[in-house]
C-alpha cells in the first residue's frame, strides 16, 4: 500500500511539473506600447535635446529680484496671472526706509522754511540799506559812512545767507528724493506685460538682490518669474559641438518637436543661432555638466494651442533637418 502511494504522487508530480512547464511556456503578446518614441522625420537630421520656454526677442523667461533686500509682506499677483507693465509683483517690509525718507523730507521743508526766512532777512536789511543811501543823498551829515558800511556790509551777508540756505535746500531736496526712490525699490513691480509663471517665495521669507532660498534645491531662485504664454511659446535647443558642422543653413532649417510620453509632434519655426559656443548644460535642473562638451543653442519658436497641455520648462525631444529635395525630371 505504501509503495502505490510513493508511484501515485510520484506521477502526480510528473503531471504537475509537465502542465506547469506547459503554462509557463505558453508565449504572452506583449502589450501595445503606450505612445511611439520620436523617430527621425528628417533623411540627415540631427538630434538635440530641447526645453520649452516663453518666446522673447532676447533672453529666456523674465526673472524678477528686487534692488534691495527685505522680508515679503505681500504678494498681490498669483502663479498664471496676466498682468500689465507697471503692476505691484510683491512688497517688502519698509519701516526703516520709510523713517529715513520722512526724515529726509521733513529736513528739506526745514531748509525751505530756512529760505524764506533768509529772504525776509535780505529784504529788511536791503531795505535799511536804502533808506540809508536816500538820507544820504539827501543830507551826507545825516548818515556816518561807518554807518553806511555797516549797512552795505550786512547786506552781503545777508545774500551769503540766502546763498546757503539756498543751496542746503538743495542737499536736502536731492536727498529726499533719493530716499523716496528708494522706499519705491522695497515694492518691486513689473516692467512688461506678461503672465506669472512661477511665485518663489512666500509672506515672511527674506528676499535680497541674490534671489530668495529654495527650500527643495537649497539654492537661490528667483522670487518671481515671469513670461508672455499668451502668445507664440519659444524652444531652446542645444547643439552638441561635434554635430554643428551638420547644421543646415538658416534658410533651409527645419525642425519639428516632439512631446514626451505622446504621440504629438508640432513643427518649428527658425528664429535664431546664438553664435557662441557655452558649455553644455543637463536642461533638467540648469546645472553644467562635469564633461568637456560644449554646445550651440539654437532658437526655435512655434504656435501655441490652447487644446494642447504645453508648458514652460518642458523637456522635448527636436529633430533639425533639411526639407526634403524635389526629385529631378
Amino acid at each position: 500500500m505504501r509503495n502505490k502511494l510513493i508511484f501515485v504522487f510520484a506521477i502526480a508530480g510528473i503531471l504537475a511539473g509537465l502542465m506547469g512547464a506547459y503554462v509557463f511556456g505558453i508565449q504572452r503578446k506583449p502589450q501595445p506600447p503606450a505612445f511611439n518614441p520620436a523617430s527621425n522625420p528628417y533623411e540627415k537630421g540631427i538630434y538635440a535635446s530641447g526645453i520649452v520656454e516663453t518666446y522673447q526677442k532676447s533672453g529666456q523667461n523674465i526673472n524678477v529680484y528686487p534692488e534691495v533686500a527685505g522680508t515679503v509682506t505681500s504678494i498681490p499677483v498669483a502663479e498664471g496671472q496676466h498682468v500689465g507693465a507697471g503692476a505691484t509683483l510683491f512688497r517688502m517690509e519698509d519701516s526703516v526706509p520709510r523713517a529715513s525718507a520722512e526724515q529726509q523730507q521733513a529736513q528739506a521743508e526745514s531748509a525751505r522754511a530756512q529760505i524764506d526766512l533768509a529772504q525776509a532777512s535780505l529784504k529788511s536789511v536791503q531795505d535799511q540799506l536804502d533808506k540809508q543811501i536816500a538820507s544820504n543823498r539827501l543830507d551826507p551829515r545825516s548818515v556816518s559812512k561807518d554807518s553806511l558800511d555797516t549797512a552795505k556790509n550786512a547786506l552781503a551777508v545777508a545774500q551769503a545767507n540766502l546763498e546757503v540756505a539756498r543751496r542746503q535746500y538743495q542737499a536736502l531736496s536731492k536727498a529726499a528724493l533719493a530716499a523716496r526712490a528708494l522706499l519705491a525699490k522695497y515694492e518691486v513691480k513689473s516692467a512688461v506685460e506678461g503672465t506669472i509663471l512661477s511665485v518663489n517665495t512666500a509672506v515672511g521669507s527674506y528676499v535680497s538682490p541674490q534671489g530668495t532660498f529654495d527650500s527643495y534645491t537649497g539654492g537661490a531662485t528667483p522670487p518671481v518669474v515671469m513670461g508672455n504664454v499668451q502668445s507664440d511659446l519659444g524652444v531652446r535647443c542645444y547643439i552638441d559641438e561635434i554635430l554643428i558642422q551638420r547644421l543646415p543653413s538658416p534658410e533651409r532649417m527645419n525642425a519639428r518637436m516632439f512631446i514626451r510620453g505622446t504621440d504629438l509632434s508640432i513643427p518649428l519655426t527658425f528664429v535664431r543661432i546664438q553664435p557662441y559656443v557655452s558649455p553644455k548644460i543637463e536642461l533638467s535642473n540648469q546645472r553644467t555638466e562635469r564633461v568637456d562638451v560644449r554646445v550651440l543653442p539654437v532658437i526655435f519658436r512655434f504656435e501655441r494651442q490652447p487644446d494642447r497641455a504645453i508648458f514652460p520648462g518642458q523637456l522635448v525631444d527636436v529633430y533639425i533637418g533639411e526639407p526634403p529635395t524635389a526629385p529631378q525630371k
